[in-house]
């Protein structure tokens, strides 16, 4: 009778060699998980990591574009009343009638006689123009410190130059006075005109 044949195979194998290709074959399995799997999370974690730090980067872009907004509106309504006030003093628009009407509404005011009203051409300078008027005014002294008084309280920016005073006249027993002035108002040539200091007691 013959003797078994030898069988071959896993079974066979010392157990040296099974430790060896079980640990062969968790590596592969490892490496197969780990450029598979682990690489692509990784990957993927860190581009979320980046997108969320640029959204944050974003979020605070915007709210400190937010807070200028709101700074800058804050700040525009409250210069609203003093840019108001700037186009009252020194108006963009020549505006002659109402400047003719203020003088002679003060003159009669104070009891003034207006002898001449002649406007004259705009003066340009460099922020501003001139807007002259001679005026010839009869009347006694507390009458005329009266008139250049109320003329200093206007809002619009008026000089008082070039006062030339006439011989002096009595009636009734008073003295009274006739002077030639040039009353000077100004308007700006743009948005960004300054007003010119004011001189012989205006304003």
């Amino acid at each position: 009778m013959a003797p078994p044949a030898k069988q071959t195979g896993f079974a066979q194998l010392g157990t040296g060699v099974k430790l060896l290709l079980l640990l062969l074959m968790l590596g592969v399995l490892g490496a197969i998980y780990y450029f598979a799997l682990h690489m692509s999370l990784a990957e993927e974690i860190e581009n979320e990591a980046q997108r969320a730090d640029t959204l944050r980067a974003q979020m605070v872009e915007a709210q400190n574009r937010q807070q200028e907004y709101l700074r800058l509106t804050q700040e525009l309504a409250a210069r609203g009343p003093i840019d108001d006030r700037n186009k009252q003093v020194l108006p963009e628009q020549p505006e002659i009638a109402a400047f003719l009407q203020d003088l002679n509404r003060l003159a009669e005011l104070s009891g003034l006689a207006i002898l001449l009203v002649e406007p004259r051409p705009e003066e340009p300078a460099e922020r501003y123009i001139r807007i002259p008027v001679t005026l010839r005014l009869r009347g006694r002294y507390h009458q005329l410190a009266k008139f250049f008084f109320n003329v200093g309280k206007l809002e619009r920016v008026v000089n008082m130059e070039n006062l030339h005073l006439r011989e002096p006249t009595t009636a009734a027993g008073d003295i009274v006075l006739e002077i030639g002035v040039l009353a000077t108002a100004f308007r700006r040539t743009g948005p960004a005109g300054e007003a010119p200091q004011p001189t012989g007691g205006a304003r």
